[in-house]
């Protein structure tokens, strides 16, 4: 097995482990096309996102729909880095008639497949996610600016980091280990900054927005823990190619995750930050049909 991991690594080099299994392996028909209709499912989901940004804005006071706007910014941002990536996957690897499997396509090194898209939107969104919030609560105790600054500055560091220590996944498990390491501590300062927004943002607030504000932190928490799982997947059951999902299910579960991830982390957290800003524009007597009319 190492000397077979030796003549993958002189192949494939710091490629993500999609590319080895696909090297190596292969993928069925089933996992193959199950790859290929998520990567879909998720670009989708943020078209109709967009649409539903668009039309909803007016349903907000004027000082709440800069919200509406930024959402509508990410949509587009993961639409278009999601359609590259899902046409990244249809490249790099093609079918074998001979052993009815899809393999690395040959003369392709220069289109493998790589998780970077969704870093590189990644990059684009996370700031973005994390600063329209503010502009839906009201900061009772912290400095909106020094808020903003934090999240920009962990943000940026934890997707920055997470790309590097990706192209380690399969070749330097220490290099991997490192920056995964380093992007977790901007991950738990998001997290702690963000249930201190969400908590002053409760402050004076109807019950029902506040209600739904806690309803947002437990999305968050619980749709940003899932991008570790993804990162650790082709660990998750041993290490290296003897690893339990170190293979066409592991690479099959990770893009699920991440568009799991990705659907609840922007499309729901954007809805529900919409419906907090709605019964708070109630709550200030804005009138929707009267408005509109």
């Amino acid at each position: 097995m190492k000397e077979n991991f030796e003549k993958l690594r002189e192949q494939l080099g710091n490629a993500t482990f999609e590319n080895y299994v696909g090297l190596q392996d292969g993928y069925s028909e089933m996992a193959y096309q199950m790859v290929a209709h998520v990567l879909t499912l998720g670009y989708a989901t943020m078209l109709a996102g967009l649409l539903y940004f668009v039309l909803t804005i007016n349903w907000v006071a004027p000082k709440y729909r800069m919200s509406s706007i930024l959402s509508g910014v990410v949509m587009v941002s993961a639409f278009l880095l999601l359609y590259v990536q899902s046409v990244n996957w249809e490249t790099a690897f093609e079918f074998n008639t001979e052993e009815g499997r899809y393999f690395l396509a040959e003369g392709n090194r220069a289109d493998l497949f790589n998780n970077g898209y969704r870093y590189l939107n990644w990059l684009i969104d996370v700031p973005m996610l994390l600063f329209q919030i503010l502009f839906v609560i009201t900061l009772t105790k912290s400095s909106m600016s020094s808020v903003r600054n934090q999240f920009w500055f962990s943000g940026a560091g934890m997707i920055l980091t997470g790309y590097v220590g990706q192209y380690y996944e399969v070749t330097d498990l220490t290099n991997f280990a490192i920056w995964g390491a380093i992007s977790t501590v901007f991950f738990f300062h998001i997290l702690w900054l963000m249930r201190k927004v969400i908590n002053e943002g409760k402050e004076g607030i109807p019950a029902d927005a506040a209600s739904t504000l806690d309803s947002i932190w437990w999305l968050f928490l619980i749709a940003w823990m899932l991008y570790p799982g993804a990162y650790l997947m082709p660990y998750m059951g041993g290490i290296g190619l003897d690893g339990a999902f170190f293979n066409e299910t592991g690479v099959v579960a990770r893009q699920i995750t991440y568009t799991i991830a990705d659907v609840a982390s922007k499309v729901i957290y954007g809805v529900l930050l919409t419906v907090v800003a709605q019964k708070l524009s109630a709550a200030e007597g804005f009138d929707y049909v009267k408005n509109n009319s």
